[in-house]
């Protein structure tokens, strides 16, 4: 991949873990990479080198899971931000979808409430937090997120300027990336889902 002339926000989900390899919903829940994620974010890195970022700002989730993955991506200098934490799912933490649809046929979590956990309203309130903070140094130098599956798809629905919901059309694996910018002033998705050499490595 060329190096894209103009800023660039860029999204790195967090490698697998044993939790999202069974497509569980984790939260605050605080797990390792499994060796498979350990590889995504070392190929995640080498895929960060062919976008010859300009002095990068990288910003991590407060889990391990992302501190991790910042680290073997070769990401130095990252600073936490609590409100790069994945999405509450209060409840449903350790669940899957089709456990949850056995009493909720149809439940989402993004068109439907979640016991004890985070309003769309509260996740959307955070993202756009992040947003504005980052977006104004934006000019200056490229700017890198570590976190979460839907956190991170919150994100590129805030910036693309949709609502939460949206972000059930932005599906991200583990160990990629997401590149977000500008067109014209407009905010744009530049590339989305970016994995090296495939899902397996």
């Amino acid at each position: 991949m060329s190096a894209h002339n103009g800023p660039r926000l860029i999204l790195l989900r967090h490698g697998e873990t044993a939790w999202s390899r069974e497509r569980r919903h984790t939260s605050h829940t605080d797990l390792p990479l499994t060796a498979l994620g350990e590889r995504q974010a070392v190929a995640a890195g080498h895929l960060l080198t062919t976008l010859e970022l300009r002095n990068p700002l990288v910003r991590i989730s407060p889990r391990q899971r992302a501190a991790r993955t910042a680290e073997l991506a070769g990401l130095t200098d990252s600073v936490v931000d609590d409100n790069l934490a994945e999405w509450d799912y209060g409840a449903y933490e350790g669940l899957t979808t089709p456990q949850i649809r056995e009493s909720l046929p149809g439940w989402t979590v993004w068109t439907d409430e979640i016991p004890d956990g985070e309003s769309a309203e509260h996740v959307r309130e955070r993202a756009d937090r992040v947003l504005a903070t980052v977006t104004p140094i934006l000019p200056e130098r490229d700017i890198v997120l570590v976190g979460h599956g839907h956190f991170s798809r919150v994100l590129i629905a805030r910036w693309a300027e949709f609502e939460v919901r949206e972000g059930r059309r932005f599906a991200m694996s583990t160990g990629a990336l997401t590149v977000l910018g500008y067109e014209h002033d407009t905010h744009t998705v530049h590339a989305h889902n970016l994995v090296p050499n495939g899902a397996s490595l």
